[in-house]
């Protein structure tokens, strides 16, 4: 996706299509996204990319070890 508003939008599709069919994991799956990426919008609303799954993480967890930055 371009933009992190089109993969918001696509996951409250698909969130729809998942209640429609009653299929309460993938709900659960999208909802928990829909949530991390609006966070993500939330914390740098200037900045419009679709971020990914690693970008939206780190955000969330900036102590992990998968998102330490050395620098030389």
């Amino acid at each position: 996706m371009k933009s992190i508003d089109e993969h918001i939008a696509k996951d409250v599709d698909e969130i729809a299509e998942a209640k429609a069919k009653g299929d309460d994991a993938m709900v659960r799956h999208y909802e928990e996204e829909l949530a991390s990426l609006q966070e993500f919008k939330e914390h740098h609303p200037e900045d419009a990319h679709d971020p990914t799954s690693l970008e939206v993480y780190c955000d969330n967890n900036p102590d992990a070890p998968e998102c330490r930055i050395y620098e030389d």
